[in-house]
């Protein structure tokens, strides 16, 4: 699936509002990130779930022990129906399993929409309707508007990694502060989400 805007036109952009987030593009090279728009919510969000405050390889490895046991894809049945000890032994912590459940239920009651209807929603919205889920904050709403969604403009502020990408691109000592890192995406509005991509994909880099 492609992007729901011009990436073109948003890389010039970027580079245009921007010095060194442009050199960071070039060097960089191409987005290669696609969303999985077509991907069911409640896939997604256990996935996202997973992945909160993990590195990427270690929440892959805890996320396919999940699938194992829940089945691929995960159901909210089957989950609902599977002892919570079990979701644990794929190295979840309490938090999660609890949020994965209540996500579950959620699902089962109706009250996670489908991805066609996600699709219509303001982004507001789905972060009001989504944090009602136990265990299920901001950071992870941002993660499913951005690469499910493929919402243009979400910049998750607080994100360790693209703190870290804002201290690297700006040569800075410290990191910045969620709020001083939201003030330094706002040049790059209404393309913040590649900016947000192309800072986590600047810690791959050698410096």
């Amino acid at each position: 699936m492609s992007w729901p805007f011009d990436i073109d036109q948003c890389l010039r952009h970027l580079t245009a509002s921007d010095a060194a987030l442009g050199a960071l593009i070039r060097r960089a090279g191409p987005v290669t990130l696609t969303p999985r728009t077509e991907e069911p919510p409640f896939e997604a969000l256990v996935r996202n779930i997973v992945y909160q405050q993990l590195t990427g390889k270690a929440a892959a490895t805890i996320h396919g022990r999940l699938l194992a046991i829940t089945g691929n894809p995960a159901q909210p049945d089957v989950i609902l129906e599977t002892h919570p000890d079990a979701l644990r032994s794929a190295g979840l912590s309490r938090a999660k399993t609890t949020a994965i459940m209540d996500l579950a239920r959620h699902a089962a009651d109706g009250q996670i929409p489908g991805a066609s209807v996600m699709a219509t929603m303001e982004n507001a919205e789905i972060e009001a309707r989504l944090t009602s889920v136990k265990g299920i904050g901001p950071w992870t709403v941002q993660m499913y508007l951005m690469f499910c969604l493929g919402r243009p403009d979400v910049f998750p502020a607080s994100d360790l990694g693209i703190r870290k990408g804002l201290a690297r691109l700006y040569g800075l000592d410290e990191l910045p502060a969620p709020a001083d890192a939201a003030d330094a995406s706002t040049p790059w509005k209404p393309y913040r989400t590649i900016a947000a991509w192309y800072l986590w994909r600047s810690l791959d880099i050698p410096a």
